[in-house]
C-alpha cells in the first residue's frame, strides 16, 4: 500500500480533536490561497451546523425522557448543585466585567445604523418569555428547539412512563440508544463541517474590519479568558478539591473548539452529551443538565451584555456607581439566562441594560449593530466559554457527589 492511503487511514484513525485542527489548518489555507473555493466549501459549515441542529432536540426529548423514565427510587441526579454553579457562575461573568470594564474603559465610534431588531423592553418580558417557552407545544418546541419547552414535555413523559410496564421502558431506552448513534454518526464529521466553517468565516471576513474594535474585543476576550482559566477552575476546585486544569482543558478542547465555530449553543449539546458519556458521568444528570445549561449558564453572554453597556455609558460619559455596576451585573446575568441559543443571541439584549443607565435606544442598537460587526470572533468566544462550562460544571457536580459517597463509604467500614 502506497504512502498516502496509509497516512490517510492514520488521520481516520486518530483522536477527533485531532482531525478537527487539521480542519482548521485547512480551512484557513484555503481561505487565504482561494477564497471562491473557500466560499464555495462553506456548505460543509452550513451542513454540519444543520445536522447538529436537527438532531440535539429529539436527542434532548428521548433522552430526558428515557432517563426519567428509567430512573430508580432514591437515585441522586445532582441537578441541585449544577443549577447552583450555572447561576454563581454567570452572575461571577457579569461582575469580572464590570470590574474589567471600569479598569479599562472603551468608547466606541457610533453613527446611524439600519439594523433592525426587536429587543425585549424589560425583564418581565425576559421572564414571560421564558414561561411561554415552558408550556410550549411540543411538536412546535422541537421544530423550532425551544429547549426549555422540549425539557418540561420530556420530563412530565418521563415520570408518567416510570409506571408503564418495563417492556415500554427498554423500548424509550432502545431508542434513546439509536438516536445517540446517529448523533455519534453526525460528529464524525465535525472537521469536514469545521473546515467549511472557518473557510467560509476567513473568506468572506477576515480580521480586518475587526482591527477598529480591537480594544473593545480584547476587554471582551479577557473578561471570557479570566472566567474560564481563573474563576471556573477556581469553582470547581471548591466543588471537587483536586487540581481542576485537566478538567477544564478538557473540556475546552473537546467541547469549547467545536463550540467556537458553530457559535450555537443548541447546536453543541449533541457534542457536549457525548463528551459526558466519555467522561462517564451519570447519565441521569448530564441528559438533563447539558439542555438546561444551553438556556441559563450564560457566562459569555452575561459578559458581552456588560462589557458592552458600559462601553456606551463611556462612551456617552455617564457617570455610574458601584450600586448600579451591581444591578448591571444581575440583570445582565438575569437576562443572559433568557438569551436565545443561536448565534448572537445576547445582543439584543443589551438595550435592556442600557436602559439601566437611560441611555436612548437609537443608542442601544447601535452598539447592537457594532456587537453584530466583532461577532465572527465575539459570538464564538461567547459560545465556546457558555458550552464548554455546560459540560465543566455538570462533571464538577458528578466528581464531588461521587467524592463525597467514596468518603461516606470510607466512614462507614471505618466505623
Amino acid at each position: 500500500m502506497s504512502a498516502p492511503p496509509k497516512l490517510f487511514k492514520r488521520l481516520l484513525n486518530s483522536s477527533l480533536v485531532l482531525q478537527i485542527i487539521i480542519g482548521i489548518i485547512a480551512g484557513i489555507l484555503v481561505a487565504t490561497f482561494s477564497p471562491s473555493s473557500a466560499q464555495t466549501l462553506s456548505f460543509l459549515g452550513d451542513l454540519f451546523v444543520n445536522a447538529l441542529k436537527a438532531v440535539a432536540p429529539i436527542l434532548v426529548f428521548v433522552l430526558v425522557a428515557s432517563s426519567i423514565a428509567n430512573q430508580k427510587k432514591g437515585t441522586n441526579t445532582n441537578l441541585k448543585p449544577v443549577i447552583h454553579l450555572y447561576l454563581m457562575g454567570t452572575l461571577l461573568a457579569a461582575t469580572t466585567a464590570v470590574m474589567i470594564s471600569v479598569l479599562f474603559p472603551t468608547t466606541l465610534i457610533l453613527s446611524a445604523t439600519d439594523i433592525q431588531a426587536n429587543p425585549p423592553e424589560g425583564i418581565v418580558e425576559v421572564l414571560n418569555t421564558l414561561l411561554f417557552k415552558l408550556i410550549d407545544n411540543p411538536i412546535h418546541a422541537l421544530s423550532t428547539g425551544n429547549f426549555i419547552g422540549i425539557l418540561a414535555w420530556a420530563a412530565g413523559l418521563g415520570l408518567a412512563l416510570q409506571h408503564a410496564s418495563q417492556t415500554t421502558k427498554t423500548m424509550v431506552h432502545d431508542i434513546s440508544n439509536a438516536v445517540a448513534k446517529i448523533v455519534h454518526i453526525v460528529i464524525r464529521f465535525a472537521p469536514l463541517g469545521i473546515f467549511g466553517l472557518v473557510a467560509g468565516t476567513f473568506a468572506e471576513t477576515g480580521f480586518a474590519s475587526l482591527l477598529g474594535y480591537s480594544h473593545l474585543l480584547m476587554v471582551l476576550l479577557g473578561c471570557m479568558l479570566v472566567i474560564a482559566l481563573i474563576v471556573n477552575p477556581a469553582m470547581v476546585y471548591v466543588k471537587i478539591r483536586r487540581n481542576p486544569y485537566p478538567l477544564v482543558f478538557q473540556c475546552l478542547r473537546e467541547s469549547g473548539v467545536t463550540a467556537f465555530f458553530t457559535r450555537s449553543s443548541a447546536a453543541n449539546i449533541p457534542v457536549n452529551m457525548e463528551l459526558c458519556n466519555k467522561l462517564k458521568l451519570h447519565e441521569d444528570t448530564y441528559s438533563v443538565s447539558i439542555p438546561l445549561g444551553a438556556t441559563i449558564n450564560m457566562a459569555g453572554a452575561s459578559i458581552t451584555i456588560t462589557v458592552l453597556t458600559l462601553a456606551a455609558v463611556q462612551t456617552l460619559g455617564i457617570e455610574f456607581d458601584i450600586a448600579t455596576a451591581i444591578l448591571l451585573s444581575v440583570v445582565a446575568a438575569v437576562s443572559a439566562c433568557g438569551a436565545s441559543g443561536v448565534a448572537g443571541g445576547s445582543l439584543l439584549l443589551i438595550p435592556l441594560s442600557c436602559s439601566l443607565f437611560g441611555v436612548p435606544n437609537e443608542i442601544a442598537m447601535q452598539v447592537v449593530a457594532i456587537g453584530f460587526i466583532i461577532g465572527v470572533v465575539q459570538d464564538s468566544a461567547e459560545t465556546a466559554l457558555n458550552s464548554s462550562t455546560d459540560v465543566l460544571f455538570t462533571a464538577a457536580a458528578c466528581l464531588s457527589e461521587n467524592a463525597h459517597a467514596v468518603e461516606t463509604e470510607t466512614s462507614l467500614n471505618k466505623a
